[in-house]
């Protein structure tokens, strides 16, 4: 079974215009918080370096250096993208994977994020906090449900 983060949001604008400013103004709208940090270093600037499948999104740090969250998979304008999400202290064969779709529904998007993978990463991985899985995962959706308001006034 995966355990996996599911939240949506509707956003006032087409979906080409909520796909461009997720990817192009990540640094702009995302907001850092201290328990799902990528690194001991972190908070720093997310960005998408290129288009396309393969792109990275990384977080750049005040120190200059650029850690690598995740290559993209898909990258569909106006409608998907997929990316893999990797904390500092991930080992080998931990893998998350964030999907965001981009659904026009009348004059708005419907942005649903889909943050699945959990089960790869230990119960007792510092990742976690020590939280349960269903708590872990609430804290995380509402975090996700965050930055979707903060995507939200962004756009607009």
């Amino acid at each position: 079974m995966s355990a996996r983060i599911l939240v949506a949001l509707r956003m006032k604008a087409a979906p080409e215009r909520v796909f461009d400013v997720f990817v192009g103004e990540i640094g702009a709208w995302w907001r850092p918080n201290p328990l799902f940090s990528f690194t001991p270093r972190s908070p720093g600037v997310l960005a998408f370096e290129g288009q396309g499948e393969g792109a990275r999104l990384v977080e750049r740090l005040a120190s200059g250096k650029t850690f690598e969250i995740g290559r993209v998979r898909v990258w569909t304008r106006g409608e998907r993208l997929v990316f893999g999400w990797r904390q500092a202290a991930f080992a080998p064969g931990m893998d998350t994977e964030v999907e965001v779709t981009f659904e026009a529904v009348g004059a708005e998007t419907r942005v649903t994020v889909q943050h699945r993978g959990w089960e790869t990463v230990p119960a007792d991985h510092v990742a976690r906090h020590g939280f349960p899985d269903q708590l872990f995962l609430l804290r995380h959706g509402q975090w996700w449900t965050g930055l979707l308001e903060g995507l939200a006034a962004h756009v607009r």
